[in-house]
């Protein structure tokens, strides 16, 4: 699965980071997912060549609906129809802190498939963003994973600068909590 859509994504010239749950395992505390969330910075002739690398009969891909998420910069799903997996394309959002975020993605490795992720601390950063939206519990969880595993390798500075700057600071202080850092 992995390999699939990511060879698919390199052959179309797409970039892309793996972020959500499967980001969050390669940092902290792994739980088992059937979902799996990609960033990408695509244009609407790079989906279309996307779009064509997948079998019909064994993906749903609804080109219609990735155009449509593109032009509105929103995101899409692919369905593995063999496995039951579900691929979020999510593109990139507009603004300051998504832009360096993407640029930040960092080199990782994923069920022995190279590709991109978001770095821990984008991690940390776009789950407790998701937690203020949907105030998910398991998303404080995954970050407070996150901060026990690696704690000393993140750069406490860059979060905190967006979490004030996303206003995050109440799923920051749940989360610290939760890994006894506070």
């Amino acid at each position: 699965m992995f390999k699939f859509v990511t060879s698919a994504l390199r052959e179309a010239s797409i970039p892309f980071m793996v972020v959500g749950s499967f980001a969050s395992n390669l940092y902290g505390v792994g739980r088992a997912t059937y979902d799996i969330d990609v960033v990408i910075s695509a244009d609407a002739e790079q989906l279309q060549t996307f779009h064509s690398m997948f079998n019909k009969s064994e993906w749903y891909f609804d080109l219609s609906d990735a155009l449509e998420a593109c032009r509105r910069k929103s995101m899409f799903n692919i369905l593995d129809m063999l496995d039951g997996w579900k691929v979020d394309i999510i593109f990139e959002k507009p603004g300051p802190y998504h832009r360096i975020a993407f640029q930040r993605r960092v080199p990782a490795e994923i069920e022995q498939v190279p590709l991109f992720a978001a770095s821990a601390e984008d991690v940390i950063i776009s789950k407790l963003d998701w937690a203020k939206l949907g105030s998910s519990s398991r998303q404080i969880e995954d970050v407070a994973g996150i901060l026990e595993e690696q704690r000393d390798s993140l750069d406490l500075s860059y979060i905190e600068k967006w979490i004030e700057h996303l206003q995050l600071s109440e799923q920051w202080h749940s989360a610290r909590k939760l890994a006894g850092l506070e």
